[in-house]
């Protein structure tokens, strides 16, 4: 198991009262595994993959990721297994708007290494927008893009660092249906290409299908 969540509870505490988003969820990924995560609005989804993904402590429960417990460690070191060992697609993109799409690429890598080896990262960012069918677009800024250009920028972001794990966050929520099944298509043959684990949070049980298995969370739990 690359992922191992146990006894995940997320509670806030507003005005007094408890609000409860997630109720004791347990949750395995493997080496190269596709996971779907489905269920309705307001179910949980994007908390859970956000505290798998180490981006939200959990109020209870453990995260282990390659046997480490993610949320002992400290905020820099947790930031730095994010950025060495996870990738994120986002519904919203999340583009620099001032930087061209190979620039956004490079950014996780320029955070990794020393800035003296950016001519290495460059050669690796092209091959990346090639590898997404955007090779002739790496000059373009964000506003020169169409939305599903723009989520294959973000797609080739999150692999420049050679993550372990892609965390998707209704990563065709902001697409045509058509753009939409591009990006499945293309993030489905990433993982099959590439070995990485992919975990998609969809509401769209057609992407859920394409998943090697599809886990149903409602109310905070999973059933």
């Amino acid at each position: 198991m690359i992922l191992e969540a146990t006894n995940i509870h997320k509670f806030y505490v507003q005005s007094g009262q408890t609000l409860e988003i997630l109720k004791g969820i347990d949750l395995k990924v493997g080496d190269g595994e596709f996971v779907a995560i489905v269920g309705p609005s307001g179910a949980g989804k994007s908390t859970l993959l956000h505290i798998l993904g180490g981006l939200d402590k959990p109020s209870e429960g453990q995260v282990l990721f390659q046997g480490q417990d993610v949320y002992r460690l400290k905020d820099k070191e947790r930031a730095k297994v994010r950025n060495i060992s996870i990738g994120f697609v986002f519904q919203f993109y999340h583009l620099l708007a001032e930087f061209t799409a190979l620039e956004n690429v490079l950014l996780p890598a320029l955070i990794k290494e020393d800035r003296k080896n950016s001519k290495h990262f460059e050669g690796k960012g092209t091959a990346l927008l090639d590898q997404v069918g955007l090779k002739s677009r790496a000059t373009h800024k964000p506003n020169q893009l169409s939305g599903g250009e723009q989520q294959r920028v973000a797609i080739a972001r999150a692999l420049i660092n050679d993550p372990k794990i892609i965390f998707c966050d209704e990563p065709t929520g902001n697409l045509d249906s058509a753009t939409g099944k591009e990006i499945i298509s293309l993030l489905q043959q990433l993982n099959q290409k590439n070995k990485q684990a992919l975990v998609i949070v969809t509401h769209d049980e057609n992407i859920a299908k394409l998943a090697q298995r599809k886990v149903y969370i409602k109310d905070g739990k999973l059933v």
